[in-house]
């Protein structure tokens, strides 16, 4: 459930509700989640399927891992927006490239998260393009 934890073989996993806002999609009453794993010091921060939502905002991580597509999840802006507040060294988008968002989502989350002195990663076509 959201804000629980637990340790497995030395991994802490920790549950952060992930829902949209004034969307039908994903809502909050259905308790997903999306996950910080604590991995020998290090914080993980995999959002799910979420929009920028204020449980998001408290989360502090050194790796997130955001959805950028828009339309189920919040677009790349949103996304490079909410990652400024948690401050994390590296940020990777998700969720775009098949079913919703493009490529181009990918490159304008990454541009928008360097300009806050977070470092970005996209994968695209098996590539790894650091921006």
């Amino acid at each position: 459930a959201p804000g629980e934890s637990e340790d497995i073989d030395g991994i802490t996993v920790t549950g952060v509700a992930a829902y949209n806002i004034g969307k039908k999609f994903h809502p909050k009453e259905n308790n997903w989640l999306g996950y910080i794993l604590t991995i020998s010091g290090k914080r993980i921060y995999h959002t799910g399927d979420s929009d920028a939502t204020p449980e998001m905002g408290k989360v502090k991580a050194d790796v997130c891992l955001m959805p950028v597509s828009g339309i189920y999840v919040m677009s790349a802006e949103e996304a490079a927006a909410i990652t400024a507040k948690i401050k994390p060294k590296l940020a990777i988008p998700m969720h775009y490239g098949s079913i919703v968002g493009s490529d181009e989502d990918a490159k304008t989350f990454a541009e928008l998260v360097v300009k806050k002195g977070i470092k970005a990663k996209v994968m695209q076509k098996g590539e790894t393009i650091n921006v």
